[in-house]
């Protein structure tokens, strides 16, 4: 089976779409520019009806400590996800600071960028590989753009790790089995319009990635 993330959750009906198709993981986004943002009061509301046995994640973006005291003292999250531009010694900091897993978001394009999951995959608890952003833009993740697969075919890592990047139902499946991904994340392609969660394609994408990955 396909462990599955449903990231930029902000409000019930996503949420509770991602909990009965099966999610293991729901993520909340915390960064401004984003149209998935939420504030704590609303993330701390949502992440306190979450079952347990699915974890929690809360997304940032080069947080400084004070906006990590703010989310960790008011919001039941499990893990914390760095998807900017964090050192590795920065990494380290935060796992140590706030006693939570840490999930490292990992930008990759070309072959050149592999390197950087090895260097993050010795400090973090889980990797996130992502495609990298365009030049110019002000999201860091949830573009909605993929980068080759075939890349990471064969490759892995001492910790568990993430494929995420242009996502949807209808390449779920192939992209973990280019990969060898057990786990996925999607946020853009499960949406009707950029932070709107659609509920049918939370539950076809799940529904796709119950079989478990295999060779090609």
């Amino acid at each position: 089976m396909i462990r599955t993330k449903i990231c930029g959750l902000s409000d019930r009906a996503g949420l509770d779409a991602a909990i009965a198709a099966g999610a293991s993981y729901v993520g909340f986004v915390f960064f401004e520019k984003s149209p998935r943002n939420v504030d704590v009061e609303t993330a701390r509301e949502l992440a306190a009806s979450v079952p347990p046995g699915i974890c929690k994640v809360a997304l940032t973006v080069d947080a400084d400590d004070a906006t990590l005291d703010a989310i960790t003292d008011r919001v039941p999250i499990d893990m914390l996800q760095l998807h900017g531009s964090e050192t590795p010694e920065r990494v380290s900091e935060v796992r140590t600071r706030y006693g939570l897993p840490v999930m490292k978001a990992v930008g990759l394009c070309d072959r050149d960028d592999l390197p950087r999951i090895d260097l993050y995959a010795g400090v973090a608890d889980q990797i996130l590989v992502d495609a990298k952003p365009p030049k110019g833009t002000d999201l860091p993740g949830g573009n909605g753009l993929a980068f080759d697969w075939s890349l990471l075919s064969g490759r892995r890592w001492p910790v568990p790790w993430m494929l995420a990047g242009g996502l949807m139902p209808e390449n779920a499946l192939r992209a973990a089995n280019l990969t060898g991904a057990t786990q996925l994340d999607v946020s853009s392609g499960v949406e009707s319009e950029p932070g709107r969660k659609d509920p049918e394609r939370i539950a076809a994408f799940l529904k796709a990635t119950e079989s478990r990955p295999v060779s090609l």
